[in-house]
């Protein structure tokens, strides 16, 4: 399967959902945050490997165990996306952290400052 193909985008998206399914209902662990997302998934084109960027709206601790209970948790969600996808190989799957969103809000929030104080000195 190459990278840039539709069945490689529609493999991802479908991974990316089911993991976002499985890790807001089946798990239990209370060190995940419940502000938790699932970005965005790459998985290898061989199906042996995936990347999960997950995004946790909350502190850099809440982050950290988050991440620590996705990596102990990742047996289990993998099994789970097991039964839920019918493929070939199920994938490994590595969780990284992706403040992207983050990130987002914050620039958001700079601009409306901006704005509001360029919009202040123009009545002035």
């Amino acid at each position: 399967m190459r990278k840039n193909s539709i069945k490689y985008s529609r493999m991802n998206g479908e991974v990316q959902r089911e993991i976002s399914n499985i890790i807001s209902r089946e798990i239990k662990d209370p060190r995940i945050h419940p502000m938790t997302s699932v970005v965005s998934v790459e998985v290898t084109p061989d199906l042996k490997f995936a990347k999960v960027f997950v995004s946790v709206l909350g502190n850099d601790e809440d982050k950290e165990k988050t991440h620590e209970g996705l990596k102990s948790a990742a047996p289990h969600i993998r099994s789970l996306l097991a039964r839920s996808l019918n493929l070939r190989n199920t994938p490994e799957l590595t969780f990284i952290i992706d403040d992207s969103i983050e990130y987002g809000v914050n620039m958001s929030k700079k601009i409306e400052d901006l704005v509001k104080k360029e919009g202040l000195d123009r009545e002035d």
